[in-house]
């Protein structure tokens, strides 16, 4: 074990190894990877049994949904953190059409175009369409506090009154309707409700990406056969079931962001282009992302006990009372509360899959070996083992709220969520998420918010589809 606060790189001088591993028959073998996978061993088990078969992170699978939607499953799992990198070297891996790995939803669900998530960094349209919302975001930053304080405000007053009603409350959906409103005010400068949206754009949302996701996951469901279940990994889901709540909220943004499209314009971006991409952005990487995150942050906060939330609300509280009022600065003096965010990236990372395919012949190298990858061969990156990674961190599996914190900061590097390192930052050039600071800084607020409202709180967790669930049992105000 390696402390987690003195891991060193090892040497790259390392011995070119043959990738183990094999794909199976054709047909055959992507189908019985895809029953391990789901049913038979589970995610995190399908992978941890092929490192100890194969004595090494990186070795060859098939990589659902397989027959009949992928064309080629067949893949180059990387799982330790030091190959997995290789996904964010953009000379040496292209991101074109494979968002979702070896398989890409219809084009119906966008619009009819390839939306940015999907293009890769050596197309000019990416360039144009990345600058545009690093662009939109940087002109926002004065909102992010106010617009996001206003949300918490009324998300704990919901939970208050679900618990005093009904003894629970269900944080998920009570999240997802704040997260919702605070993308879509962030996005077009007016509340949904002052839309045809109403309140339906969460339930508008998930389902629109239920139907482009599904061939990804598994219903779950108990008393459900494998082989039934087994069938939404068959074939597409079509895109007219969300036709109608789509183009609703499409009409919504293009009729409210309707100074952000003409700064699209300016950019030589077609205004129904723009819109498109606009309503992938809010839809799918921002209120998709939070909809994963905000629980999944909640549940470790609430296994930390009453002694983290003391220590927590102690800093919080001093740095507010310090500075006058919640400001960047403030958040900025709270390491506490900031590891406390990166610690539930690093062990719950919201979007866990990443993909690449080889521009050319290339050399990857993990911590005990390297390997010979062909030019248009698919590379997978599987992040909860990639972040979880014993030689890099210390008790991989335990969530350490202050792991971030003093010597332990230098270990941000080694939190990928957002397609790169932590301490990197989005350019027009490169595909991590450009709203990657923003995701941090909500974070850090609801902490804030909560610990200014609360001394401590309980909480009831599960799984369900996209993440951890949420039940608020209790809530104790500040005295």
């Amino acid at each position: 074990m390696v402390s987690s606060s003195n891991y060193v790189e090892p040497s790259s001088e390392l011995n070119l190894r043959e990738i183990p591993g094999s794909y199976g028959l054709p047909f055959f073998g992507p189908i019985k990877d895809r029953y391990d996978y789901f049913y038979n061993q589970g995610k995190d088990e399908f992978f941890k049994s092929r490192i100890k078969k194969y004595n090494s992170t990186v070795f060859r699978t098939n990589m659902p949904p397989g027959p009949f939607i992928s064309s080629d499953p067949r893949v180059v799992a990387v799982l330790d953190s030091k190959s997995f990198t290789i996904l964010f070297d953009n000379k040496k891996v292209e991101k074109k059409n494979i968002l979702d790995g070896t398989y890409m939803p219809s084009l119906s669900f966008f619009g009819g175009y390839r939306v940015c998530a999907f293009l890769d960094t050596n197309e000019s349209e990416h360039h144009v369409l990345k600058s545009f919302f690093i662009t939109f975001l940087a002109n926002s930053h004065k909102k992010f506090i106010p617009y996001l304080r206003t949300g918490l405000s009324e998300l704990f007053e919901n939970l208050e009154h679900d618990i005093s009603d009904k003894k629970s409350a269900d944080f998920n959906k009570n999240c997802d309707h704040m997260a919702f409103d605070f993308v879509f005010r962030l996005v077009t400068g007016s509340n949904p409700s002052d839309t045809k949206l109403k309140a339906k754009g969460p339930a508008t949302v998930d389902t629109w990406l239920a139907l482009q996701l599904a061939p990804l996951g598994t219903a779950g469901l108990k008393y459900v056969p494998n082989f039934i279940d087994d069938i939404i990994h068959t074939v597409r889901l079509p895109f007219f079931v969300i036709k109608s709540g789509y183009k609703k909220l499409y009409n919504a943004v293009y009729d409210s962001a309707s100074s952000l499209l003409d700064d699209a314009e300016k950019l030589g971006l077609k205004r129904d282009e723009a819109c498109h991409n606009l309503v992938f952005l809010a839809a799918f990487n921002a209120f998709g992302g939070m909809k994963v995150l905000f629980p999944s942050l909640i549940k470790w906060i609430a296994s930390g006990g009453e002694s983290l939330h003391r220590r927590l609300a102690d800093e919080i509280r001093s740095v507010v009372k310090e500075e006058g009022d919640v400001t960047f600065s403030a958040l900025e003096k709270m390491p506490m509360t900031k590891s406390a965010v990166y610690e539930t990236l690093r062990i719950d990372p919201p979007v866990p899959f990443q993909y690449a395919k080889a521009r050319e012949d290339l050399v990857l190298e993990s911590h005990d070996g390297a390997f010979q990858i062909k030019k248009g061969e698919t590379i997978f990156g599987y992040q909860p083992l990639a972040t979880k990674d014993p030689k890099v961190f210390e008790n991989p599996e335990e969530f350490v709220a202050d792991r971030f914190v003093g010597e332990g900061e230098r270990l941000i590097k080694y939190v990928y969520w957002s397609n790169a390192r932590e301490t990197e930052s989005p350019s027009s050039d490169n595909k991590q998420c450009p709203a990657k600071d923003l995701v941090v800084l909500c974070c850090r607020l609801m902490l804030v918010e909560l610990f200014l409202r609360y001394d401590t709180f309980t909480a009831e967790t599960g799984q369900v589809a996209l993440g951890a669930s949420v039940t608020i049992t209790s809530l104790s105000k500040t005295t």
